[in-house]
């Protein structure tokens, strides 16, 4: 059963209920950095102030309002609360929806959900896309997207894998030999492969882990190491086949010192979307410790500040 937590001090603070007062942020953020997900569903059922329910697709969905008024109270840390606040089906459809707007130097995103969320959270995020912009998710992405990548995004969101441990391997050995053949391809030509399509948007991650092993066996090179031209492709087959590493370049790029604004917000992303998958996020910082020589907590540590660095350190003590 859910533990119950002190959440008038999310329900004041959000509300502007104590103008004048000043935002306790450090109750703030002990309160819901250290929330478990079910803290978080309570929550959204009991502010009908700030969500809604959608009782068809249940799952509760931000008011408009509120995420306007989040993102206006909390100028610091306001991004990581509007995100961890919402539920995880809303978060990713907006993610999607976002990336959308903005255009090709976004579309990674929707790989990102698409290929490292369970099957079952894969399909809450597509029901959230319809609750929350009167289309579906495949509908929009090929509506706005064009050319070879249309056929592989909507294919890679629209899957619902297998997530069983049982695989074939000689199915995993002929699905290797197509894409070693596939990925010499110049261009994006890859991805115009109807087989490619096929194996990276039906084939269960397992899978794709013993394609992965067949593959460098086949071509004495790394399947991970950006075989294809294609960035789209390689972001896909990181995502599936290694997450975690995909996730600890994503976190090492948003740390750098030079990294712009855009670049900056992937911090959140990262933590916010992973942080209540403490398996998945102990995997993330283990990797970021081997892969940079130092951790993600004492990087955190050193280069962010405020209230902003005490949320993120307090998410990533979850996985502890």
């Amino acid at each position: 059963m859910a533990q119950t937590l002190d959440w008038d001090v999310v329900i004041d603070a959000i509300s502007g209920k104590n103008v004048g007062m000043g935002v306790d942020e450090k109750a703030l953020i002990t309160t819901l950095g250290n929330s478990h997900k079910d803290h978080r569903k309570l929550f959204r059922k009991a502010s009908k102030s700030f969500f809604e329910e959608d009782e068809e697709r249940a799952f509760e969905k931000c008011h408009d309002q509120f995420v306007k008024h989040l993102k206006l109270e909390f100028s610091r840390f306001n991004n990581a609360v509007v995100m961890w606040s919402m539920h995880p089906w809303e978060r990713d459809a907006r993610v999607v929806k976002k990336a959308l707007k903005k255009g090709d130097e976004c579309y990674s995103l929707i790989v990102e959900v698409a290929c490292t969320r369970s099957s079952e959270d894969l399909l809450g995020a597509r029901k959230a896309y319809h609750s929350l912009f009167d289309q579906s998710m495949e509908e929009d992405i090929a509506s706005n997207i064009h050319g070879s990548r249309r056929k592989l995004l909507v294919g890679l969101v629209s899957a619902y894998r297998y997530e069983g441990n049982k695989v074939k391997d000689d199915s995993a050995k002929s699905d290797a030999k197509i894409l070693a053949e596939a990925v010499a391809s110049p261009g994006e030509k890859a991805i115009e492969n109807d087989e490619v399509v096929r194996i990276l948007s039906t084939r269960s991650k397992l899978h794709l882990q013993q394609l992965y092993k067949h593959f460098n066996q086949i071509k004495g090179s790394d399947l991970l190491g950006g075989v294809s031209d294609s960035s789209i492709l390689n972001d896909a087959l990181l995502c599936l086949i290694k997450p975690s590493v995909y996730f600890s370049k994503i976190l090492n790029a948003s740390l750098n010192k030079d990294a712009d604004k855009g670049t900056k917000k992937w911090l959140t992303r990262v933590f916010v979307t992973r942080a209540d998958h403490s398996d998945e996020m102990k995997e993330i910082a283990e990797e970021y410790n081997q892969r940079y020589g130092e951790t993600l907590a004492q990087n955190i540590q050193e280069k962010i500040r405020g209230n902003y660095r005490d949320f993120l350190l307090t998410l990533l003590s979850k996985s502890n």
